[in-house]
């Protein structure tokens, strides 16, 4: 899924959503490649559209998911002041789901990256860098 991908579905069905059509939808499309060591390239080719850029749970593609995008903002006020940075990765991956909120609306990072560059390492490397950035967004 990139973020042009989904911005231009969700824009295209938000029209019709706006006229009465249908509800807006997301409409998954090829994984974009970024450098792994960017978290903050990946957060916004990946992530931006779901929980804004400022990792609010404000992207525009919330509105047409069943489940409102996690305020990734908190999530270290949420965990008693420090980042759950395990959490974060584990969820990221693939290997933590949150079996209370059904089905799960975001991706499944860690079999997308691995299809961009066939690496565990790397796999690992942009998923650290992707959890390390959104270490930066949390409030103060």
């Amino acid at each position: 899924m990139t973020f042009r991908n989904i911005v231009a579905a969700v824009g295209l069905s938000g029209l019709m959503a706006a006229s009465g059509a249908a509800q807006p939808k997301i409409e998954k499309g090829e994984i974009a490649y970024t450098q792994p060591g960017s978290g903050k390239e990946m957060f916004n080719e990946y992530c931006a559209v779901c929980h804004g850029q400022l990792g609010k749970g404000d992207g525009p593609a919330a509105k047409a998911l069943a489940k409102a995008p996690a305020d990734l903002t908190q999530l270290a006020a949420k965990s008693g002041g420090k980042f759950p940075e395990l959490k974060i990765k584990r969820y990221i991956s693939g290997d933590d789901t949150v079996a209370a909120h059904g089905s799960r609306d975001m991706p499944i990072w860690g079999k997308l990256f691995h299809s961009i560059d066939q690496n565990t390492a790397v796999d690992q490397i942009r998923i650290r860098n992707l959890s390390d950035y959104i270490k930066t967004l949390q409030a103060k």
